[in-house]
């Protein structure tokens, strides 16, 4: 009988899961399929034209505008919501690097991946564009909630169990459970699925479920945080870029992605209004008068997170290398995001046109820590750094020297 590796379940998303994450990230990175995503932050305009233009028309009604209170909260919590998984996500990167489990190895990025993504990208997105004008949207949104509805409930739960493991308390009961599928009988019997789980996971699952049922019923903006910020997280966490190279590489190609795609054609902004998922963070404008029934959302594509979260992970990870108890570069470059963000936000509202948020993140993300190591005299060193040789070989190389120093202390 063959075996396959016995996994934790929520020790990170199943393989087969894991294997949607490159798929889930062209989309995300505004390589997919949003407008959103698309990067760019959008205007009230624009936000309102996505979600309002036609209950307008048909009603007669004027546009809604966002008052200064209620556009300053909601751009406001765009941004901290941003920079959670950004934080979270670069710190839990670097024990997912260092893990010798294969089932739990995060998915690597090479420079040639990182230059076929904007071609990727393109396809998929020309490809969402086609679609939405040949089949019925309804049909379309439908199999992508359910899609989204699996992967989200998975995203979630892997995202609390860190958590959960520390609010329940250890004295309670924690029983182990397992989860086994196999295919055929006797000698030729293969096991399909082999997980393990334990109670604390099953909380998590719940919990996780139960936001996907209210997200697959009511598609309410709270839900869809929840969804946007585990795969954001996730993302941020399990896609690791190979060197600094890579990341500039990958950023550079996307810059250019994004500002074609926003600027030269109204296929991102057409997908983006036909396009039903989690793969947005939003916020509405008009809480402050509505309340959880606000319905006038600013939104941020999970792209403009994913994109230069991986970067700053990946920079925090060569601080680590860097064996100097300082993390200069990862906060450098979390600073410089938060800078890019802001003026995004500042653009958009001066010329009262969406604007593709990776034009000012790409240069502030790279630029900051690129100069800050030109100042240093540590970027040929930065632009050495190979993450597997860094971080995922520097145990076994711990144990090998110790082998040998008990080898010398024996002779």
């Amino acid at each position: 009988m063959t075996r396959s590796p016995v996994r934790r379940l929520t020790s990170r998303p199943p393989p087969a899961v894991k294997e949607t994450w490159p798929f889930l990230f062209r989309l995300c990175s505004g390589e997919g399929n949003m407008a959103e995503v698309e990067s760019p932050l959008l205007p009230d305009s624009a936000v309102n034209v996505t979600l309002n233009d036609t209950e307008a028309a048909a009603a007669g009604t004027a546009r809604f505008v966002a008052t200064p209170e209620g556009s300053a909260v909601a751009y406001g919590s765009l941004v901290v919501m941003a920079l959670l998984p950004i934080f979270f996500g670069a710190l839990r990167s670097v024990t997912c690097a260092k893990s010798k489990n294969s089932s739990d190895m995060p998915e690597t990025i090479t420079s040639r991946d990182a230059a076929r993504f904007p071609i990727i990208a393109s396809c998929t997105l020309f490809g969402l564009y086609l679609f939405f004008k040949i089949f019925s949207q309804e049909y379309i949104n439908l199999l992508l909630s359910l899609y989204f509805f699996v992967l989200g409930i998975l995203a979630l739960s892997h995202t609390l169990s860190p958590a959960m493991n520390k609010v329940i308390p250890a004295n309670l009961p924690n029983k182990q459970y397992q989860l086994l599928f196999t295919q055929g009988t006797g000698e030729t019997k293969e096991e399909i699925v082999n997980y393990e789980f334990d109670t604390k996971d099953l909380v998590c699952l719940v919990f996780s479920s139960v936001v996907g049922v209210w997200y697959l019923l009511k598609k309410h903006w709270i839900a869809n945080n929840l969804f946007g910020l585990a795969f954001a997280l996730n993302g941020v966490e399990l896609l690791h870029l190979n060197n600094v190279s890579t990341g500039c590489i990958l950023l550079g190609g996307l810059f250019i992605y994004d500002v074609f795609w926003v600027f030269g054609t109204n296929v991102m902004v057409t997908v983006a209004k036909s396009f039903e998922a989690p793969i947005k963070l939003v916020f509405p404008q008009d809480i402050l008068e509505k309340g959880l029934a606000a319905n006038n959302f600013a939104m941020l594509g999970l792209g403009d997170i994913v994109i230069p979260g991986i970067f700053i992970a990946l920079l925090l990870r060569f601080d680590v290398s860097l064996k100097k108890n300082s993390r200069t570069y990862f906060y450098t470059s979390f600073l410089a995001y938060i800078f890019g963000l802001g003026l995004t936000i500042y653009v958009m509202h001066t010329f009262k046109h969406a604007q593709p948020a990776l034009l000012y993140l790409v240069p502030a993300c790279i630029g900051f820590p690129v100069l800050v190591a030109l100042v240093k005299g540590e970027l040929t060193e930065m632009f050495r750094y190979e993450e597997k040789a860094a971080l995922c070989d520097k145990e076994p190389l711990d144990e090998a020297t110790d082998d040998l120093k008990e080898n010398k202390k024996e002779q």
